[in-house]
Parts: C-alpha cells; sequence; structure tokens
C-alpha cells in the first residue's frame, strides 16, 4: 500500500483547500462491509493532478464535479485526480468498506457475553481511507457533516451532537475544521450515562454488559472529567472548541485512548470489571486528563506534519500529570510518572532506534516513518523535557506562551518552529537554546558524584557522560542517631551540570546519602558513589519522600540494564525495601520490573528458582502486612504477583478451589484468570478446567483469558493450536492475539518451544505483511521470545533485520526486543 510522502504532502497542501466532507455511512449492509459515500467540495488555486486517497474493498462509482471516474485507476490506495483546473470542484466517491478485527479503521466486535455488536473507528495516520475517500493528511482540515444508517435500537455516537432521524437514521452536527485523522463514530447499542457540565452535554458509553462497572464508577470518573475540564479553562484563554464531550469505552482498542474531538475513545478495559488498586484509578484519570489537553493541542491546533507529532504527546502528557495532580484527589501523580513513564523513555532513549524528541523533517519522509515515533521519547522524555522546562521559564511564562499559541493557530497547523516562537515570545529566556540542546539530540546522559571531605567540609563533583546542560536538585540525607534505616533530609540545593571549576562545598560531614535529581525533575541516569550505595542497601525504604525513592529505584533499574549491579542485587533490595514500602506505584512497578524483566530475562535458569522463591516470600510477607484489611491496593498487588512468581501449585491452586484468599480478596474474574493461567504454566489444569472456567465467565476478557490459558499448557498439541492460530489462519482479532501471544512463550517451558523460536522470524515478518501494522506490533512485542536469552537468538534476530525485508512496524519492533536481548546476556554476566 502507498503511503504518503512529506514532500507530496507538502505539493497537496499548496494546491487545495478543502472546504466541505459530506459522508454517508451505512452499517446494515452485513458483517464484513459497510456502505461509504463521501461528497467532498475543495478548491484547487492552480491547475494540477493529484490523488485521493481510499482502501475499498469495492470502489462502485466515482465523480468528478460530475464526470464520471474510471474506478479501474485506483492503484492500491490513490484515486487520480488529473487535469483539475483552478477553482472549486466537488468529488463523489460511491465504496463497499471491509471492517476490521485490528482495530484500525471501522472495527467491528460481536460482545460474547451478549451476542451485541458494536463499531467504533480508529482512523489515525492512514486509517481514515479505510472508512471513507480523503486527502488524508493533517493539514488540509475541513468541516465533516456525517449521517450513519445504522440497526434499530442502536445509538449513533459522533464528534459532533448526533440526532436520530427515525428509521436508524442518525446524522451529526457538523464539525469546526478537524483533520481528517481525528474523524470519529462508535455506534452501536451502548449503555449510556449523560450529564451536563458548563452548558455542554456530557456522556459516558460503554458496551452494555459492562453497563454496571461503568455505573459503579460513573461519579469518579465524571469527577475527574468536570475537574480537568474547569482547570484547563483557569490555564488556557480559548475555550473548549466542540459542542460536546462524549467519552465511549470501546472494545478492542489498541492504544490506551484516541483524542477524537468531542468523542474520546478509550479501551473499554478503564471499566474495571474486578478490583484494581488506586494507582490503577489513577491512571485512568491521568488519561481522562490527557486526552483533554489534546483537545487543545492536536485537535484546535494540530501539527503540520508528522514530525511534529511529539508536541501532541508531550504536551498531553505533561499536563494529564500536572492537571491531574493540581485538580484532582490524585496528589502523587509524578511518582507514577517516574517510576513507570520515565523508564519507559529512557529505555526507548538508549536503543538503536532512539530518535530526537523533535526529528529532523527528513527523518520523517513519510506516514510508514511517522508511525514509529509513537514511543516513550515523545511521550515520557518529551513531557520531562517540558516539564523541565515550565520550571525553567515558570508556569506563567509557559502558559501565557502557550496561550499565543493557541490564538494565533486556532483551527489550523502548526510547526515547532511555531511553537518555540510563541514560547519566546513570553520570555527573556533563550527558548531556542533549550530546544537545540533537548529537543533535537538523543540519548540519556549519566551523572556521577564524587564526594570529598576536608577540614570541616565536603565537597561534591558531579561528572557528566553526556552533552546536555543540567539544573537538577540535590539532596543530602543523614541517617537518624541510632537508627541506620532511617533518613532525614539535612538539604536540598540546586546544581548546574557542567560546574565549571569549582565543586559545590558545603560544611560538616558528607552525607549519608547524596542523592541526584532528587524530586525527578532532570533527565538523566544517576549513578551513587560508594558510601550512598551502601546507604541505600540499607536504608532505601527510609526516605521520607516517595518521589525520592522513585529516583533511587530507577536508578537501580538502570544499573541492572547496564550491567552495573548484579541482576540478584535488585531482587535482594526489593525483598529488604518493599516490606516497608507505602506508595502503591512503587510496589507496583518494583514488583513488575523484578519479575518481568529480571527474574524472566537478566536471571539464567540456574538463578531463576532463587529469584522465584525470594519474589514469593516477599509477596507472603505483604500479604501478612495486610490482614488487617487497611492496605487493600497493596494487598491486591502483592497476591498477584504472588500468583505471578509461584513455582508450586498448590497454594493457588486452593485459593482457585475455595474462590478466596485466605483473609481476602475473594477472587473476581481477573484474579481467577491470573491464577488460571498460571496454574496452566505449571501443568496443574487440563482444557476441560479452561473450558469449565469460560462457561462461567463467556465475557471478551474471559475468551481471553481462556486464550492464554491454552496457549500456555506445556503440552506439544497445545502449542501448535495457538502458533497456526496465531500465524497462519489470520482469524484472531488483535486482542485474541495478543492473549495468545502472552500465553505461548514461558521461561518454565524452554525446551517444549525451542523449535518456535527458529520458526518465529519468518512466520511473524509474514504474518506482518499479510495483516499489517497494528498486528506487526503485536508480533513484534508479545509474540517475540523474549525468554529464549541465547546467542542464537540474537543472531536469528540480526539475520531476520539483514535479510527478511519486514514491514517498518514490525522491523522497528523487532530492533527494540534485540537491543533488550543484548542487554539481558550482558546483565547475566554481570
Amino acid at each position: 500500500m502507498s503511503v504518503l510522502t512529506r514532500d507530496e504532502a507538502q505539493t497537496r497542501a499548496q494546491l487545495l483547500d478543502v472546504h466541505h466532507y459530506g459522508i454517508e455511512l451505512d452499517v446494515t449492509r452485513g458483517d464484513e462491509t459497510f456502505d461509504s459515500l463521501t461528497v467532498i467540495r475543495f478548491t484547487a488555486r492552480t491547475d494540477a493532478d493529484t490523488f485521493v486517497e481510499l482502501k475499498p474493498a469495492e470502489l462502485r462509482s466515482a465523480t468528478l464535479d460530475g464526470r464520471p471516474l474510471d474506478p479501474d485507476t485506483l492503484d492500491e490506495n490513490r484515486l487520480p485526480l488529473k487535469g483539475l483546473t483552478a477553482g472549486e470542484h466537488e468529488l463523489r466517491v460511491d465504496a463497499a468498506m471491509r471492517y476490521s478485527r485490528t482495530g484500525e479503521g471501522m472495527h467491528r466486535f460481536t460482545d460474547p457475553a451478549d451476542g451485541e455488536t458494536y463499531l467504533y473507528t480508529q482512523l489515525f495516520m492512514e486509517d481514515v481511507q479505510r472508512v471513507f475517500a480523503a486527502f488524508d493528511q493533517p493539514d488540509l482540515k475541513s468541516v465533516f457533516e456525517l449521517t450513519v444508517t445504522a440497526p434499530e435500537g442502536w445509538t449513533v455516537l459522533a464528534n459532533g451532537v448526533t440526532e436520530h432521524l427515525g428509521d436508524g437514521h442518525w446524522k451529526a452536527a457538523p464539525t469546526p475544521l478537524i483533520s481528517t485523522y481525528l474523524v470519529a463514530v462508535a455506534a452501536g447499542p451502548w449503555h449510556s450515562v449523560r450529564t451536563e457540565h458548563a452548558g455542554l452535554p456530557f456522556g459516558l458509553h460503554c458496551r452494555r454488559s459492562l453497563a454496571p462497572h461503568l455505573d459503579a464508577d460513573a461519579d469518579e470518573i465524571l469527577d475527574v472529567t468536570r475537574a480537568c475540564y474547569d482547570r484547563y479553562h483557569e490555564k488556557f484563554d480559548e475555550p473548549y472548541p466542540f459542542d460536546s464531550y462524549d467519552q465511549a469505552f470501546v472494545p478492542e482498542f489498541n492504544a490506551g485512548a484516541m483524542e477524537n474531538p468531542g468523542l474520546v475513545t478509550f479501551r473499554d478495559e478503564f471499566i474495571y470489571r474486578s478490583a484494581v488498586t488506586d494507582t490503577e484509578r489513577q491512571t485512568r484519570a491521568m488519561v481522562i486528563a490527557h486526552e483533554m489537553a489534546h483537545m487543545w493541542f492536536g485537535d484546535l491546533v494540530t501539527l503540520r506534519w508528522w514530525d511534529d507529532i511529539w508536541l501532541n504527546e508531550s504536551f498531553a502528557e505533561y499536563m494529564g500529570y500536572q492537571t491531574l495532580t493540581e485538580a484532582t484527589r490524585f496528589a502523587d501523580t509524578w511518582v507514577d510518572f517516574g517510576v513507570a513513564r520515565k523508564a519507559w523513555g529512557y529505555d526507548a532513549d538508549q536503543r538503536p532506534s532512539t530518535h530526537p524528541v523533535a526529528p529532523d523533517p527528513d527523518a520523517v519522509p513519510d506516514t510508514a516513518s511517522a508511525m514509529l515515533n509513537f514511543d516513550g521519547i515523545s511521550y515520557a522524555k518529551g513531557a520531562s523535557a517540558l516539564r523541565q522546562l515550565v520550571a525553567w521559564l515558570g508556569e506563567k511564562d509557559f502558559l501565557a506562551g502557550i496561550n499565543t499559541h493557541f490564538a494565533r493557530h486556532k483551527f489550523g497547523n502548526a510547526t515547532l518552529a511555531d511553537f518555540i516562537d510563541n514560547l519566546a515570545s513570553a520570555t527573556e529566556r533563550d527558548v531556542h537554546a533549550w530546544a537545540d540542546a533537548w529537543l533535537r539530540t538523543t540519548g540519556v546522559d549519566t551523572l556521577t558524584p564524587t564526594l570529598r571531605e576536608t577540614d570541616g567540609t565536603w565537597q561534591l563533583t558531579v561528572d557528566r557522560d553526556g552533552s546536555r546542560p543540567h539544573r537538577i536538585a540535590v539532596g543530602a540525607y543523614d541517617t537518624v542517631p541510632g537508627d541506620d534505616r532511617t533518613l532525614t533530609l539535612r538539604d536540598r540545593f540546586e546544581l548546574d551540570v557542567p560546574q565549571g571549576d569549582s565543586p559545590h562545598t558545603a560544611p560538616g560531614r558528607r552525607p549519608a546519602l547524596l542523592l541526584l535529581n532528587d524530586s525527578d525533575l532532570g533527565y538523566a541516569k544517576i549513578r551513587f558513589d560508594t558510601e550512598s550505595s551502601t546507604t541505600v542497601e540499607t536504608a532505601l525504604s527510609g526516605l521520607p519522600d516517595p518521589l525520592s525513592r522513585a529516583v533511587v529505584w530507577n536508578a537501580l533499574r538502570d544499573a541492572v540494564r547496564d550491567a552495573e549491579l548484579p541482576a540478584m542485587a535488585y531482587i535482594d533490595a526489593a525483598r529488604t525495601h518493599l516490606p516497608h514500602e507505602t506508595d502503591l506505584a512503587l510496589v507496583q512497578g518494583v514488583l513488575g520490573f523484578a519479575v518481568t524483566h529480571v527474574a524472566d530475562r537478566f536471571l539464567g535458569p540456574e538463578q531463576r528458582p532463587t529469584a522465584l522463591a525470594t519474589l514469593t516470600d516477599l509477596c507472603r510477607d505483604l500479604i501478612r502486612r495486610t490482614e488487617d484489611g487497611s492496605h487493600p491496593g497493596l494487598r491486591l498487588i502483592a497476591v498477584r504477583h504472588c500468583i505471578d512468581v509461584a513455582a508450586h501449585p498448590d497454594t493457588i491452586s486452593a485459593w482457585f478451589s475455595e474462590g478466596t484468599v485466605p483473609g481476602g480478596p475473594e477472587l473476581d474474574p481477573e484474579l481467577r484468570w491470573r491464577i488460571l493461567g498460571r496454574l496452566a504454566v505449571l501443568g496443574a489444569v487440563d482444557d476441560a478446567v479452561i473450558e469449565a472456567e469460560l462457561v462461567q465467565d463467556p465475557s471478551a476478557t474471559g475468551q481471553e483469558g481462556a486464550a492464554r490459558c491454552r496457549a500456555a499448557l506445556p503440552d506439544p498439541e497445545a502449542k501448535r493450536a495457538a502458533w497456526h492460530a496465531m500465524f497462519t489462519t489470520d482469524d484472531l482479532s488483535n486482542y485474541l492475539f495478543t492473549a495468545t501471544a502472552q500465553g505461548f512463550w514461558q521461561p518454565e517451558q524452554a525446551d517444549l518451544v525451542r523449535e518456535y523460536v527458529e520458526r518465529y522470524w519468518p512466520d511473524a515478518v509474514a504474518v506482518a505483511e499479510r495483516r499489517g501494522p497494528a498486528i506487526a506490533d503485536a508480533a513484534g512485542r508479545w509474540a517475540f521470545p523474549a525468554h529464549a536469552v541465547t546467542a542464537d537468538t540474537f543472531a536469528l534476530g540480526e539475520a531476520c533485520l539483514r535479510d527478511a525485508d519486514p514491514i517498518p512496524a514490525l522491523r522497528r519492533k523487532l530492533t527494540d526486543q534485540l537491543d533488550d536481548l543484548a542487554r539481558a546476556l550482558r546483565a547475566r554476566q554481570a
């Protein structure tokens, strides 16, 4: 399929002014295709040729100014428009379009719980062409007017307020000027909760089978929505630019959410069927805040080309965390950012595929390359950079620049240069130099302290491995007299790196712990001097601030990944300090890394049993600590991980049979499927038990749980069936593909699946070529043999990248996986 190049987009933007799309969709035509009739009114500025994009099942007809166009001229996804004359034109395209099962274009889902069918669009990048004909690039904004014919009893949602005209016909209010990729439709027998706020209709929508769970959380979701809406109106001069605000929680959604104007779509896992921690509720709230920020930055003002996608995502990421902290009960959001999102950015920025936050336009020559930049750099590193920028400029000047940006470019497009110029107009600081240092460079600097004591003073010198300027906070901590496991802050001061010729000097003895980047406003890996390392071993959990503890845990994580700290030392640190930890985000983040990365990859088979036993003891300690019911979130995290690291089936099998963990919690669907998955890995259940559980929970989540469990069974036939389903039939939806892949590879079954390691590479390349970017991402992320940490696996991967020509989405995933594999190999030798 042809991809759009930046040069082609610039040429077409200079030629066309697109005024209006009239789109008629008929989703009553069967299970495979829907009808799409598009009428585009536009002006050509000069005489020229151009093209419109679409990916139809059947192109029935096309006319330009009433003149028929030959459907056979459709070349892949491009319909030529030859001999355009300067002036106004009308293009009419009638086509049948295919439904998607991969979360791209018009996704169709039938709920196994009740047989109801739901549709929604995800039109990012090039996927609008799967739904209607379009001049598909972000800087050809237009007004969109949609009508939809749907089955009786359905509700149709769109970017604007929708009206039911009768007989299944729905009409949406015309949009303001928006980009093609932001058009949205969601249709089905939705369960809805509606209200009004600030004179606008607000709505929440989900599948009917999830109705009780949405109703239980509707007040919390709406409270967060209203609080963020009001806070953004305090920050931004431009009012919310659309006529309504609907939030639809949709099935089998690939991303966390999508910022469609007036109709934000979320993965419906955010409607919780089972118990969750407060950190997970905070994550949902952050995503709500993130997507609402996009209504201004991304929707009102949109990038001109995809090289500036970071502007959308970094801004929304920063605003999401900051606004949640300011406007809601979730006051410690930056701890979760530090331990989870920021680590994502650090990892991405050290891989061969790293790129600047703001890549050079020539590095994003087409839409295929642009799609690869949705990563930890565009989100987490970019947000970290903006957080530093706000601290440097001051929020008042930062918001003044942002509001100038909105005023100058509303309902239009803008570039990085526009953004920096608008910020610079609000301050005397050199924002352009900041942008060059932070947005145009790659990699993570490493900061290492050296301390010396002389004549009643101590001196600090910070060595920098890297090139960026840093202004960081430094924490000096002492142990409490008589208690070497508790730390107290002596002093926190700011330091510029590089320091120049003079070290920082302070009176007294050196502190027990010298913590660089205390408060986590900087973006750099940090190391410890020898005495501070000893203090960390004994007193990490005695640091008074969870954000400081997050900085330390990230430093230990980085040291393991860099093979500077033995992987087992991380497990030992978790065993020592997590029993005293109170912050849920830290417990979840540390245990997640300890299990998934350290035990499963960074430690060899001979050390893994010891690691699992240590983690089991840790989780049991946490469970005992929470028997009084005072910390249900901490207890839930401990129970989950106790299941995940179980080396023997007896305890968790008893929980499964009894339907409860002694002392609670009772097993909800998530915990039952989690236990069943681990029992499947251990060979303690068979397909009959899985089928019996599926009868009890026939929901979409149940179907995914059953697929995961069946793929995890230590049985050659189960492995053959799972592999066939993933790589041969093409019948699995995106979610069922992912679930099957998650179950397939297990470190305990290395011998059983050894033959599939070699088969993975050609099969992954083939399925990615057939099924496209969403499945390519899943095949590279979840179906990769991450457990097979050997030089042979690495060599097979390098040969695949060199000789097999995988599509860009898969190539990027494999490149990153192989870099992680190389790190795991080095860590095993540390």
